[in-house]
């Protein structure tokens, strides 16, 4: 084979017209020519290792004989050029792709701009008219100018004919349109949802108008039909929707459909009963290509299916809405959704109707919701999501639909289900439900065969909480799981998942070390929900079997464990689980589900502005019920209320239903008792609210450790511990809050506990400050590492001060860190001769 080297003005000319050779250049400045068939041979190796070693491309040029005259240095480049040119392609790729995300989303906005535009307009109007009317002395009923759309009632007689339904259907259309992409709704945005390129969409909720309503409108990389075929499929994506049935179907003009459906809704509490809705489904196509699909009520509450299957539930009202798809340039669609109901909230205890009437709740739990899944598909259709334990997302995403459902349906116990309700043992706190229909017998492991089983039993209870932020509440619960949970419970219900016969609790006692692990399984794209494993270790306490595993695992749900996502309610669901569960293995969902119920929270005018909280400092001091810190004005003023509803699941024999039942109500009631305890615990009463945007004054005992831990560092060592140079105050007590490094207190004890850590801390350690008092510093540190800090101790109470090499440490969850340094010092009162504890600072610290 002839190679040819020439010098680079006279190779450049030789091959600019021949597309077919490819041309490198070399450190010299020389070009070398590759012929097709030398191409296609590096192409094949590439394509099995993009970066080939010295060897391996040695190995080539002794394999290949078309490559036997070209030096290995030359190889080297060509795979360089290559994985360069790869590069730049994908780079290239990506950003054409962004490109027309923005161009989309900036079509959209302008789209927006311009309703609001009309929407001022309008609004000029009407205040104009007000004030002639005003002037002229007319009524103030005649001035009104609500924007309320009030639909028209339609009667039985034009819902049995294909023409009324057909009527029914246009002005069900328009009258979508009308809020979609119209004025006819006082649309405002919704609070904490700003619109920008990475944003899931733009979102807006209804300032004034009957019932409650919801709008958004976002991009998605899906084709509108595909999309379509996702929207009408309620139950896959609205957790809350038990069933959707479909009656009746015809088609209409342009090649539509009108649907009679009748669906059924999940109440979210034991307090309150389910709603239904009897509507028609219009869904069409345009002119410009976009799909349709709008959809409102019928009639009230005497039309659907069957009345009397419907009596545990209370017909709503779906007032025109829908979704609008428009296909983009270059792909993806574009989609306008509006959900608007009356959800009849005369139906329920007056505490609860702030969750039938706001529209913030209706945006979290279906208009968001919606647009959220349709993300989460694209991405992983597309190959950007990858999940843990090689599990498929369409099996993850089956998996956490079964938990919830499964939880909705204990929460809710219809009898269409084979719920029946056990009498109480006079007090009514506890509600004992049995279920003798399920049937629990597992296909994949005919050894693991539960049929024989009497049923499960559901132990649930609501109670309300005031001023206990459901996000912090339950990812304690999460995090601590040893604080409220009995472990032989947990082994009980576990046994029906295993091979081997389960017995009643304490039949085969087992010791729960108190250590859980968490193994993510997958998440959304924004997080606001995760689907993990933990596993519980255990040990028999007996001789029997002192070496077999009792480790328990569960499949688990978190829901709204982040007080900065937006999302309608924060839920813990698990159910136990096989170590090596299949994907249809049996589930039975236990949990916690906490509402917030801040009155029409987020809801245009009477939208509140939500304060950001941290736990009191002091709280990791003096944690007691009877302390408030001085935080009763605070509490008055940002009192909110919350619903807490807790649902466990026992599986039964027939003739142990009673034993069971006695057990299941006690542990109930003993796990509402420590819940109530860990809720006081961060309750407003050992919290503050946050120094930004207005610094309220924290507690005396919180500024001043604050005081005396900086002032300690300047003292000892001669350097200031905050950069931003405060002193005193709220300021310094900020600061030191959020300090990028993890700055530890602990107590000068034969067993030194933590009695103080700013957000860094808590987050390295991976608790709270309820919880940092259970942790002592010998836990953070192996035999090598606590063998290496006891010496260090002379020489901090001699000096004052010490600095630690970097190495690695454990959280409270058990997982390692490691911290580039570490430096402590005594941390001394106001008179500089008390020592009042030690502080450590954990410099560049992350999990490994």
């Amino acid at each position: 084979m002839a190679m040819v080297v020439q010098q680079h003005q006279q190779q450049h000319k030789e091959i600019s017209g021949n597309n077919s050779i490819d041309k490198h250049q070399l450190d010299n400045g020389k070009y070398v020519r590759y012929t097709t068939e030398q191409v296609e041979a590096l192409e094949r190796v590439y394509a099995e290792c993009p970066k080939p070693s010295s060897l391996r491309r040695q190995q080539l040029i002794r394999e290949c004989p078309i490559l036997a005259n070209i030096e290995p240095k030359q190889i080297k480049v060509w795979f360089q050029n290559r994985r360069c040119r790869e590069k730049q392609r994908k780079e290239s790729s990506r950003l054409q792709t962004v490109n027309k995300k923005l161009s989309a989303m900036n079509k959209l906005l302008m789209e927006e701009n311009d309703r609001l535009q009309k929407q001022v307009s309008q609004l000029v109007c009407e205040n104009g008219f007000m004030r002639q009317q005003l002037h002229t002395g007319s009524s103030a009923n005649d001035a009104s100018c609500e924007s309320v759309i009030t639909p028209p009632q339609h009667s039985l007689r034009d819902a049995n004919n294909p023409a009324g339904l057909l009527s029914i259907a246009e002005e069900t259309l328009a009258e979508f349109f009308s809020k979609a992409t119209g004025t006819a709704v006082d649309w405002v945005q919704m609070p904490g949802m700003k619109p920008g390129p990475d944003s899931v969409g733009i979102f807006a909720i209804s300032q004034s108008c009957s019932g409650v309503a919801a709008r958004a409108c976002g991009l998605v990389s899906l084709e509108p039909t595909k999309i379509v075929e996702i929207l009408k499929d309620r139950p896959s994506w609205y957790r809350d929707c038990r069933s959707l049935e479909v009656f009746t179907m015809f088609p209409a003009g342009n090649g539509g459909t009108i649907e009679l459906i009748y669906t059924q809704i999940f109440a979210p509490t034991t307090l309150a009963p389910a709603r239904d809705f009897w509507t028609l489904r219009y869904t069409t196509s345009l002119e410009n290509g976009s799909l349709v699909v709008c959809e409102r009520s019928l009639t009230g509450s005497g039309a659907g299916p069957n009345p009397a299957s419907a009596t545990q539930f209370v017909r709503g009202e779906m007032l025109p809405s829908g979704y609008l798809i428009r296909p983009c340039d270059g792909g993806g669609s574009i989609i306008h959704i509006v959900d608007h109901l009356n959800l009849e909230a005369w139906s329920v205890p007056e505490v609860l109707r702030p969750l039938y009437e706001s529209s913030k709740v209706v945006a979290q739990k279906m208009t968001i919701a919606a647009l959220r899944y349709i993300r989460q598909i694209a991405q992983e259709s597309s190959g950007e999501v990858i999940y843990g334990l090689g599990r498929q997302p369409a099996v993850l995403r089956t998996l956490s639909q079964r938990l919830s459902r499964g939880f909705n349906d204990a929460v809710n116990g219809f009898s269409d289900d084979g719920w029946t309700v056990m009498d109480s043992d006079g007090v009514e706190d506890v509600i004992i439900a049995l279920n003798s229909s399920k049937n629990l017998s597992n296909s994949m492991n005919p050894s693991n065969s539960l049929a024989y089983l009497g049923g499960v039993l559901c132990a649930k209870a609501s109670m309300l909480f005031q001023d206990v932020p459901p996000a912090a509440l339950v990812r304690f619960l999460r995090e601590h799981r040893s604080e409220w949970a009995d472990f032989n419970v947990d082994a009980y219900s576990a046994a029906s998942v295993k091979a081997n016969p389960y017995s009643y609790p304490g039949m085969r006692p087992t010791r729960f070390t108190g250590s859980q692990i968490i193994m993510p399984l997958g998440h959304t794209i924004e997080h606001e929900e995760m689907l993990e494993v933990v596993r519980l270790e255990g040990h028999a306490l007996g001789q029997e079997d002192p070496f077999m595993s009792r480790d328990i695992h569960l499949l688990q749900l978190c829901n709204g464990i982040d007080e900065h996502a937006v999302g309608a309610c924060s839920e813990l669901v698990f159910a136990p689980i096989d170590e090596m569960f299949p994907d249809d293995a049996p589930l039975i969902p236990s949990g916690f589900r906490i509402i917030p119920l801040d009155p029409k929270s987020g809801d245009g005018k009477n939208a509140l502005v939500t304060t950001h909280r941290t736990l009191d400092l002091t709280s990791s001091l003096d944690v007691s019920p009877a302390s408030n810190h001085g935080s009763t004005d605070m509490s008055a003023s940002t009192s909110t209320r919350s619903v807490l509803t807790i649902a466990f699941q026992f599986p039964f024999e027939n003739n142990l239903a009673e034993s069971v039942a006695t057990m299941a109500r006690q542990y109930v009631r003993s796990v509402i008792n420590k819940v109530q305890r860990v809720a006081m615990a961060v309750s407003p009463s050992n919290l503050v609210p946050s120094v930004d945007p207005k610094p309220s004054p924290g507690s005396p005992e919180a500024l001043t450790l604050a005081q005396w831990i900086c002032q300690s560092y300047t003292y000892h060592l001669g350097a200031d511990l905050l950069s931003t140079g405060s002193v005193v105050g709220d300021s310094l007590l900020k600061d030191l809050w959020q300090h990028q490094d993890a700055i530890l207190c602990c107590s000068l004890k034969s067993l030194p506990v933590f009695i103080f850590a700013n957000q860094a801390g808590l987050d390295m350690l991976e608790t709270t400050l309820v919880s940092l008092q259970d942790i002592t510093l010998d836990k953070m540190f192996d035999d090598d590492g606590r063998k290496a800090l006891v010496p260090e101790f002379a020489k901090i109470m001699q000096q004052g001060y010490t600095h630690l090499p970097g190495g690695i440490c454990m959280s409270a969850m058990g997982r390692h860190i490691t911290y580039e340094q570490a430096i402590a010092w005594k941390v001394l009162a106001a008179d500089e001769s008390t020592v009042h504890c030690l502080a450590f600072s954990f410099v560049n610290w992350s999990f490994v």
